[in-house]
């Protein structure tokens, strides 16, 4: 038995989608390959793309069903995608724009494919994903690391931007907050398992590779969401000991991290650049063209077009980008999709932190997963993610076990009656 089926038992597992063995092994197999393959995302449309494609057929080929409880989040997205393409009509001549709602449609089946997967068969497709995760930020954070410190010839030029580390991704803001679930993972291991020294390393890897970023927002992100993840757990466990355990190693992970973060701003020029990027206002964030200011320049226009200014349209008015993903939803999908998004993350939130705390055998990765979109949640308010690919996977992971924890709940209750 794994160890997260032995820290929360307390419900059946669901049963396992196994009716068609070969079939399932290569939708397995798919399932790993796609994850794995989700940090080369350098262009768009990414291989990733690809991937998931063929993770979609190898799930019709399996048989995955689609659990209507899945149904209010087909419903966000489609309202949320359907806006996007009314106010693309304005801009139907723009192929940025059409590529950007092409890309969003896309995505927003790829959150739908992972919720259905994992909904059944949920710790065996979880854990999947979870190895297939850890191996594909541990290549992303290689190159990153290799890049930065241009280990070899040309990698400075394809692996940084702006003397950051951007790895196989377009933009080292998108790196670092892909980073932040694997790490999570391998925290949780160290918890429920203790402390193997590959997993050590792997660990410390990544998280160089995170600083190397240098993303205030990403550093925010892993911090908020290591912490949430660890508050979930402590609260969930009904051992004395097991919470014990979480303070003790929360407090030697933080002197760890510490001395880590502390030797590492001693490398070369990486303390100069840490103590820039650690400023809360950058020089592009202030004065009349910077994005604070583009952004309240924006409101009133948005407040006078129903129908936003249309897929990635907001750069074209104002020379940037929005910087806040909800103030990009009502730009580029109009007042009904900027509003569906937003109900879209809030309802996903709740029905989330609805289920967490229900003790079933996939929990901690259920808080992994909650913790790390909570964050992502958050970090929309400065950062456009609406485009991340890691976000739908996380928004499908939580979907998915949110309707795994309700029917287990419901197994629970027709095994034993008397509980309901």
């Amino acid at each position: 038995m794994n160890a997260a089926s032995n820290f929360f038992t307390e419900y059946p597992a669901t049963r396992r989608a196994g009716y068609r063995p070969l079939a399932t092994r290569l939708l397995h197999l798919l399932l790993f390959g796609a994850i794995l393959g989700s940090f080369l995302v350098f262009i768009e449309p990414s291989p990733y793309e690809v991937f998931v494609g063929l993770l979609m057929l190898g799930a019709l080929g399996a048989g995955v069903t689609v659990d209507r409880k899945v149904l209010p989040l087909v419903f966000l997205l489609l309202i949320w995608n359907v806006s996007g393409l009314v106010s693309l009509v304005p801009v139907i001549y723009d192929r940025e724009a059409v590529t950007f709602m092409v890309i969003s449609f896309y995505m927003a089946m790829t959150a739908v494919v992972f919720a259905c997967l994992f909904a059944h068969d949920s710790v065996r497709r979880i854990e999947i994903m979870r190895t297939a995760y850890i191996l594909a930020a541990l290549l992303a954070a290689i190159v990153g690391i290799i890049g930065y410190f241009n280990l070899v010839p040309g990698a400075w030029d394809n692996f940084t931007l702006y003397n950051r580390a951007k790895a196989t991704f377009k933009d080292p803001n998108v790196f670092g907050p892909y980073l932040v679930l694997p790490i999570l993972f391998l925290i949780q291991g160290f918890l429920i398992k203790g402390l193997k020294l590959r997993h050590v390393l792997v660990a410390l890897t990544i998280l160089v590779a995170l600083l190397l970023t240098f993303s205030r927002a990403a550093w925010a992100h892993f911090v908020f969401s290591a912490a949430l993840m660890v508050a979930l757990m402590f609260v969930a466990s009904p051992s004395a000991r097991f919470r014990a355990r979480i303070a003790s190693f929360s407090v030697l992970t933080t002197i760890s991290i510490g001395v880590l973060l502390t030797g590492m701003l001693s490398v070369g020029t990486i303390g100069a650049v840490f103590k820039e990027r650690a400023s809360l206002i950058q020089e592009y964030d202030a004065g009349d063209s910077g994005r604070f200011t583009q952004q309240q320049n924006s409101i009133p226009v948005l407040l006078e077009r129903p129908n936003g200014l249309g897929p990635y349209q907001f750069h074209k008015y104002y020379d940037q980008d929005p910087h806040d993903v909800y103030l990009n939803a009502f730009s580029s999908y109009g007042w009904v999709g900027g509003f569906a998004y937003a109900i879209l993350v809030l309802f996903t939130l709740f029905v989330g932190y609805a289920n967490v705390l229900k003790r079933t055998p996939w929990q901690p990765y259920f808080a992994a997963a909650l913790a790390t979109y909570t964050g992502v949640a958050l970090e929309g308010f400065v950062v456009d993610t609406d485009h991340w690919r890691h976000y739908y996977l996380l928004m499908g992971i939580v979907w998915g076990l949110v309707i795994a924890t309700l029917n287990a709940e419901r197994t629970a209750r027709l095994v034993h009656p008397r509980r309901a």
